[in-house]
């Protein structure tokens, strides 16, 4: 249990210890591809994907980041007085690109007033030692959090949703990455086609073993404009979709075999409701869900690395 009184290590504390007050992402889109879009490794991208699901109004890529930071802080700063802010490049995969194109933009984002650091979404497969080596540098001075879309453990689960990489490859990205002053987080998907609740759970395993400090978790949702959309339209009963009381059940067991120092970014994701095909959970929101969890954990008497060994 941390110091707040919650039972498991959770974001918003994680973030007040680092910067003694609260930190407001502000979501960029700066249009780039996928390799599993573009051609490079495949096409049509991940079946699951539909990236408008988690782009706010003020992120165009057609803005420049200066732009879309300005009008994000704009933004949250009606909302509260003082706060620093990070700027998210989270669209796609954001070291998709030419390494002096990279290094220009991430520097444009720390050069705009209030902004102290830099949370960039990625996968594995799109990382090299030039960017390894450049974000090491900038987090001498700035907070720098490198996150990989993981999605899943299971190698043929990563290739039935059409994710163009191997766990393999996202075990040694993490070992490149290792020890290089950055913070770094990974994303699960909960629930893909084809895994049992056997192979949901071994995820927290083996992410447990990779050098992690965040970890964003979320059920599956079969959104409009996916592939997966069509597939869910065809067959259905191929899927086995959490409802709400399900997923509270299965992630309050799975956090306890997680290793208990990873801090939880999140539990769910909210697609948006034009967007969203299934699970129909009613218009929970996501603090909804969080008070659920952690009033489901005091029942069952568990917390984060209850279960939790070192096998390694």
């Amino acid at each position: 249990m941390n110091f707040t009184g919650k039972r498991y290590q959770d974001y918003s504390s994680f973030i007040k210890l680092t910067f003694g007050e609260r930190a407001q992402k502000i979501a960029l889109d700066i249009g780039f591809s996928c390799p599993n879009r573009d051609g490079t490794k495949g096409y049509g991208g991940c079946t699951y994907c539909n990236n408008n699901t988690f782009n706010p109004g003020y992120c165009e890529p057609t803005k420049s980041i200066s732009q879309q930071l300005q009008e994000g802080i704009s933004f949250f700063s009606k909302k509260y007085k003082t706060q620093k802010y990070l700027a998210y490049f989270q669209a796609y995969t954001n070291t998709y690109a030419d390494f002096e194109s990279l290094k220009q933009l991430y520097d444009e984002a720390l050069n705009v007033k209030g902004v102290i650091g830099l949370v960039i979404g990625t996968r594995p497969d799109c990382i090299s030692n030039e960017i390894i080596d450049y974000l090491s540098f900038l987090s001498k001075k700035y907070f720098i959090s490198l996150e990989f879309g993981v999605e899943s453990t299971n190698e043929k689960t990563l290739k039935n949703v059409n994710r163009c990489h191997t766990f393999e490859e996202t075990k040694i990205a993490f070992e490149l990455c290792k020890n290089k002053g950055f913070y770094l987080g990974a994303h699960l998907i909960i629930g893909l086609p084809g895994e049992n609740k056997v192979a949901l759970m071994n995820h927290a395993f083996e992410i447990s073993k990779l050098p992690i400090n965040t970890l964003k978790l979320h059920h599956l949702q079969i959104v409009k404009n996916s592939v997966m959309a069509i597939q869910y339209k065809r067959n259905s009963e191929k899927f086995k979709l959490f409802s709400s009381e399900e997923y509270i059940d299965f992630i309050t067991n799975f956090i306890g075999f997680l290793r208990p120092d990873i801090v939880i970014e999140r539990f769910i994701s909210e697609a948006p409701k034009d967007l969203l095909i299934a699970p129909n959970w009613g218009g929970l929101k996501n603090f909804e869900i969080v008070a659920k969890i952690d009033k489901k954990l005091i029942e069952k008497k568990t917390w984060q690395g209850k279960f939790y060994k070192n096998k390694l």
